[in-house]
């Protein structure tokens, strides 16, 4: 290793010091060409300068232009659009928590309950359920509390808290989807509004002129991609909180079955 670092300075010292001897040959050889390379450099820096000051003017302004051309889509009606966004966000975020915390290892709790029935441990399996979270292990936990009232009794109690449950799940749903209507909506309104405002413009000019047309007509284009751009941000999280919904729906629902055989086989043997 050592006799590689040291390959590698030498090779790079013997590099430097022939860059440096051919930069002085070059010099000694033509003075008056490496002063008018200076001055080309120096005005192709002077050149970029004003390019580079451009790109550093839209990097620092990126951030803020959609400050901008929402001030200029009207701030009053551009901050319906914003309060649909945070009002749809709001019922978003409140979904994604409870449907993540309603997840629940399933296998594993029906493992626990099949070991507490084995040994006819009804308490211990009223304790797994009620010490773990989530729309299944309330299901069961219905169904256990009436297992000494017979099968269809279980069963019955299993089916309305499974109904319970969902109705759990999809609350907020709806107030989600009016949020994405809400956006689209005014979003459009936002155009019928700037396009009214540009026959006003050119009924007050007496002139169809691009000028006269332009402040109707970016309003109600400004106002449209930003309704869109809330509809279509709401309706991935939507998409997202749905999808989680019937995931547990399903393991619900797959789950219970496995349940009612537990509790067949429990009665079957307790001679319930």
């Amino acid at each position: 290793m050592k006799k590689f670092f040291a390959m590698f300075a030498i090779c790079g010292i013997m590099t430097l010091g022939l860059t440096s001897v051919a930069v002085a040959q070059e010099q000694a050889a033509a003075p008056d060409t490496a002063a008018t390379a200076v001055v080309q450099d120096t005005v192709a820096t002077e050149e970029a300068a004003p390019a580079v000051a451009e790109e550093i003017v839209e990097e620092v302004g990126l951030h803020k232009m959609l400050k901008v051309k929402f001030i200029e889509g009207s701030a009053f009606f551009m901050s319906f659009v914003a309060a649909a966004l945070v009002f749809g966000l709001a019922f978003c975020i409140e979904r994604i928590v409870y449907l993540n915390l309603s997840d629940t290892n399933v296998d594993k709790l029906l493992k626990q309950i099949e070991d507490a029935l084995d040994k006819k441990d009804i308490d211990g399996a009223i304790a797994v359920c009620r010490n773990t979270r989530g729309p299944v292990a309330s299901m069961f936990l219905e169904g256990l509390l009436r297992f000494d009232q017979g099968i269809d009794t279980v069963d019955k109690s299993v089916v309305s808290a499974a109904g319970v449950q969902m109705g759990l799940l999809e609350k907020g749903f709806s107030w989600i989807t009016l949020a994405i209507a809400m956006a689209t909506s005014l979003g459009f309104l936002g155009t019928v509004i700037g396009m009214v405002q540009a026959f006003d413009d050119i009924q007050a000019a007496g002139d169809i002129s691009p000028t006269v047309v332009a402040g109707g007509m970016k309003v109600a284009l400004i106002t449209t991609i930003f309704g869109l751009i809330v509809a279509l941000i709401l309706q991935l999280f939507y998409n997202y909180v749905l999808t989680k919904s019937e995931s547990i729906v399903r393991d619900m629902e797959d789950s219970s079955l496995i349940f009612m055989d537990y509790a067949v086989k429990y009665t079957s043997k307790s001679g319930k």
